[in-house]
């Protein structure tokens, strides 16, 4: 058997193995909780308190007004809406019905919507009522048969439902007319309720969730998550937090939207786990309500990406009152480099330890964490949590695998990996290689294997025939005192091929010159990983979970010189 140093650097309490994992699904883990602990709080929203029992008899009666509606074992059903206690009732009641959930994110324009309904193959869509609309104009295009529509007052507290009422309903789109055969998703549930319900039998490894990723391509496809691979990743993460939370009583924010893996797969499956009342928060980037929710329901678990940490750090009321954010025992920061400036400067205002972490779509989130009383490494992500295998493989076959500190491509193995791409068994092949998932990363394992990302093999940079990573530059220019965020990316240059360029913002009331960001560049970074080209923004484009697109700084550079 392969040596694993990592798990002699596990905390105290962390388990080497969680073997055998229960047969079962996220229904079975709610429906056990609703009959020990059914006042127990499941979720909390905007001044309202959601329980385990009647998050079960909500979901129970859901499910049963999905049959009655005609979706069947296996129906796709997508999700179209934020953070909210729809979004959970939602997935549990089609997971109860035999179906299987596909959660989208809403901000999707009519095209990528009308491109990923048709990818999943949905045959009914749960909208919040301000995206009606739009699933109407793409339901033509699709194999979408009804769509039943939600409106965010619905779980809103009796003062906060008043006021959106009269102040926001209307104005921000929410007051809708629904159409000939959709139908009210409170409407449904009120119909249902109390009505003898049994689940359709599903087993453990049938698919319950579809979750999109670019994979090796780019090009959005379905990755399929079983119902005992989202129990499996909620008990290895919540086994990792155990050390430092208190079960059943410390509050986990949900933050980060349900239709990435890092909310869905990650936070809320351990959060179910161990019964850790979850804080809704629909919009991550509404600082003033994130901040509201924190001071409110002093949740002890922030996860976040570098860039939501950073404005955290220089936000106005943070600068006031540090103390609003000393709640936090633990932040996780994924999807993109944290830089150690950032974690020094937000343990420090919290008192908590904030980890870094490593996952995929594809790997349903089996997870390579910082420990989080233990050794921290600077620019290691960290190491497997227990049954997650990491190895470093020759990244041109991927046939032989490295030694210590040898950069190639990081290759994984878990029990809860994806079963598939949807209906895509060429790219499912390139990924998915006797067991083992080829995740695209380049990186190298230390002697104590910890796992050091260098960057995507697809983002190298080839200046004159060297390579070049973006984190390595990204992090050297992250430190100088006057940077705010930095993007990194190559661009075409007619004589080096392929040039290096730096997107910078800059923190209020400092100034850098071109000049002086290369000079800082090359105490640290040889000649040429110092940046040729500087381009000083107010902002840089992200994804909805904060992580800075290079594709689109680039897709802009090339526009802008006409290549």
């Amino acid at each position: 058997m392969r040596a694993k140093p990592w798990i002699r650097h596990y905390d105290k309490g962390v388990p080497q193995t969680l073997h055998p994992y229960p047969e079962e699904g996220l229904i079975d883990v709610v429906q056990r909780s609703a009959r020990e602990q059914p006042t127990h709080p499941a979720l909390y929203f905007k001044g309202s308190t959601l329980s385990y029992g009647e998050l079960e008899r909500r979901s129970d009666a859901l499910a049963a007004a999905l049959l009655s509606l005609g979706i069947g074992s296996g129906d796709r059903v997508a999700l179209i809406m934020p953070n909210s206690p729809q979004m959970v009732i939602g997935e549990l009641g089609i997971w109860k019905a035999g179906a299987i959930a596909v959660p989208m994110n809403p901000l999707y324009t009519v095209h990528e919507l009308e491109h990923a309904l048709n990818e999943c193959g949905a045959v009914l869509a749960i909208v919040l009522t301000p995206f009606y609309a739009k699933i109407k104009e793409v339901q033509p295009d699709s194999r979408l048969k009804r769509v039943i529509a939600t409106n965010i007052k619905e779980y809103l507290s009796p003062l906060n439902k008043l006021l959106f009422t009269l102040l926001k309903e209307k104005k921000d789109g929410h007051r809708i007319q629904l159409q000939s055969g959709d139908c009210w998703m409170h409407e449904l549930i009120a119909a249902h309720s109390g009505k003898k319900f049994t689940p359709v039998p599903v087993r453990h490894d049938d698919p319950a969730l579809f979750l999109f990723s670019g994979g090796t391509t780019g090009n959005p496809k379905c990755v399929v998550i079983t119902h005992q691979g989202l129990v499996m990743t909620g008990m290895q993460i919540a086994s990792w937090f155990s050390v430092i939370l208190e079960k059943g009583k410390d509050v986990i924010l949900l933050n980060m939207p349900l239709f990435h893996v890092y909310a869905q797969v990650g936070i809320m499956t351990a959060a179910l786990i161990e019964r850790y009342p979850l804080a809704l928060v629909p919009n991550p980037r509404d600082m003033d309500d994130l901040l509201h929710t924190i001071k409110k329901l002093k949740p002890a678990v922030l996860p976040g990406v570098p860039t939501l940490f950073t404005a955290l750090i220089n936000h106005p009321r943070v600068k006031r009152d540090h103390t609003i954010l000393k709640s936090v025992k633990l932040s996780v920061s994924g999807a993109a480099p944290l830089m150690l400036e950032t974690k020094k400067r937000f343990e420090a205002l919290t008192g908590g330890r904030i980890i870094d972490a490593y996952s995929l779509t594809e790997s349903a989130l089996a997870s390579v964490f910082t420990p989080i009383l233990g050794t921290y490494k600077y620019g290691s992500v960290g190491i497997p949590v227990p049954d997650v295998e990491v190895r470093i493989v020759e990244p041109e076959h991927g046939l032989e695998t490295l030694r210590e500190l040898e950069i190639g491509e990081i290759i994984m193995q878990a029990p809860q990996l994806m079963k598939e791409y949807w209906q895509n068994p060429t790219e499912t092949a390139l990924v998915l290689r006797d067991g083992w998932l080829y995740t695209g990363d380049l990186g190298y394992l230390d002697e104590d294997g910890y796992l050091f990302i260098v960057d995507r093999k697809k983002d190298v940079i080839k200046p004159g025939g060297f390579q070049v990573w973006p984190r390595d530059v990204e992090e050297a220019i992250a430190v100088h005192p006057a940077v705010l965020e930095v993007g990194v990316a190559g661009v075409p240059d007619p004589y080096q091929g392929e040039a290096v360029k730096a997107w910078v913002v800059l923190r209020e009331g400092h100034t850098l010159s071109v000049d002086e960001l290369r000079e800082h560049c090359r105490k640290d970074l040889a000649a040429y990983k110092v940046p040729k080209h500087v381009e000083f923004t107010t902002a840089l484009p992200k994804s909805t979970i904060g992580k800075v697109l290079r594709r689109k700084l680039v897709e802009a550079h090339c526009a802008e010189v006409g290549v």
